[in-house]
């Protein structure tokens, strides 16, 4: 067994018995980037100096029997959205293409005073507000379970190299589905914390209300719960006992299309999550999916704007999507955004509601399968035409609604592609879905997680 393919609560228990050493798990992973990451443009900014200076410091620390905590000498990757002490931060775009961060941004500065080994930062669609991950700066990021495809975004770099071995765990941000819906088209757990849930300082200017987070990336669910706990600044703690819950399953949104094979891969996560004894009922969303769709693109467009009112002189170095979209943004009456902002605020309300008589909702994590690398997004779902975010339907409520969701595999399509579905509570009950997904990844998740062949 190579080293990177191990979990990260695998690398620990190898630290703390001695079996091998954080400079070795480093020293697998950088073979494995280096044979891989040409082939994917997953990483996109290293550094190999501090990575190894900390994985050094790291196993003096577990031969001292003195190490921080479940990621001390664990090999992991950060989102190109947030910042890094000493590493460029592009989010995706020239505008920030030299930009050097003198700081962490907190979680990052939690993960690091934990002895965690920053290797690089990971490929994002410019200003993260894509379903695809290319940008002006670092090109395209390939899905790594076919390299013509998308990992989707904006996550997309962080998922590519978790999936194909770059790192047991990546850190990524999730504004609208950003983490969940890559983590699906890649075969891996992701997480989206409740609103406030991981602290957030130093970062990229806000523009997408409060709606974006930070949250983890990883193979199994242990991982991804132990990098939350990580990020947040919360010490480990014993996963609850599951319960049943109450699930309603939404198996569409309204009209909107739903590939077959990830429906028929996700009725049958249904069957399963009852069988586990939860009580799982189909029924429609309950909230008015068209005025969210109708809300987002309002939302981006008016944080764009805003963002990019002191670079008008420079608008010509980002990407023509970026400059429709700010322009689309800086046209918005201040009614229209209240407006929008009001849609969210009843969104809130509505779900408080129903979580009081119902635990979880159960959707799609994806509507379509990966789509060519380089097109922002699939035209057509079960044949039938969409706009961009037709593919992204089931995710950004969650967002909206500041509450916690989990992305978990649930099988591959016939061409050998990932499915996935998502699970989502309410606000500040992100243990309950965390011990939900470790009951159903525990049964069917399999004995170890595959890599695809690269």
């Amino acid at each position: 067994m190579n080293l990177w393919e191990l979990s990260a609560a695998e690398l620990a228990a190898g630290y703390a018995g001695g079996t091998f050493s954080p400079r070795d798990a480093l020293e697998s992973v950088l073979a494995r980037i280096e044979a891989v990451n040409p082939k994917l443009n997953a990483i996109v900014t290293f550094d190999i100096d501090g990575a190894r200076a900390a994985a050094d410091a790291s196993t003096a620390r577990w031969r001292a029997n003195h190490a921080r905590g479940a990621f001390d000498g664990v090999p992991l990757t950060v989102k190109d959205n947030i910042p890094v002490r000493g590493m460029r931060a592009t989010w995706g775009s020239r505008i920030y293409a030299d930009w050097v961060p003198e700081k962490d941004e907190l979680p990052v500065a939690k993960l690091r005073e934990g002895g965690a080994v920053i290797v690089g930062k990971t490929n994002c669609p410019e200003f993260t507000l894509q379903g695809y991950t290319d940008n002006l700066v670092f090109g395209v990021t390939r899905n790594p379970w076919d390299l013509a495809l998308t990992p989707g975004g904006s996550s997309g770099g962080a998922v590519a190299a978790v999936a194909a071995g770059l790192g047991p765990v990546a850190v990524g941000t999730d504004g609208g589905g950003s983490i969940r819906r890559p983590a699906a088209h890649t075969g891996l757990v992701g997480f989206k914390p409740s609103r406030d849930a991981v602290a957030r300082s130093d970062g990229f200017p806000v523009i997408l209300l409060d709606c974006e987070v930070i949250g983890p990336i990883a193979r199994t669910v242990a991982d991804a719960r132990a990098l939350f706990h990580a990020l947040a600044g919360v010490g480990a703690a014993p996963s609850p006992a599951p319960r049943p819950l109450r699930i309603r399953y939404v198996r569409q949104f309204g009209g909107s299309p739903v590939d077959e094979e990830i429906a028929a891969s996700v009725d049958q996560a249904a069957r399963h999550l009852a069988a586990l004894g939860h009580s799982v009922e189909e029924g429609e969303a309950p909230f008015d999916i068209d005025a969210l769709n109708r809300t987002w693109p309002v939302i981006s467009q008016v944080g764009l704007a805003w963002l990019l009112k002191d670079y008008a002189d420079r608008l010509n170095e980002i990407s023509p999507p970026m400059q429709d979209m700010a322009r689309a943004g800086a046209a918005l009456s201040a009614t229209a955004y209240y407006a929008a902002v009001d849609v969210i605020t009843q969104l809130r309300q509505t779900l408080h509601a129903f979580f009081a008589r119902t635990d979880l909702i159960m959707t799609p994590s994806i509507a379509a399968l990966s789509w060519p690398a380089a097109e922002p997004f699939p035209p057509t779902i079960a044949g039938q035409s969409v706009g961009p975010r037709g593919h992204a339907v089931f995710t950004a409520f969650a967002n909206m609604a500041a509450c916690p969701a989990i992305s978990l595999p649930c099988g591959l399509s016939r061409s050998g592609l990932p499915i996935g579905f998502q699970l989502v509570g309410a606000i500040g009950q992100d243990e309950t879905i965390l011990t939900a997904a470790a009951q159903y990844e525990a049964r069917h998740a399999g004995s170890r997680v595959r890599f695809p062949s690269l």
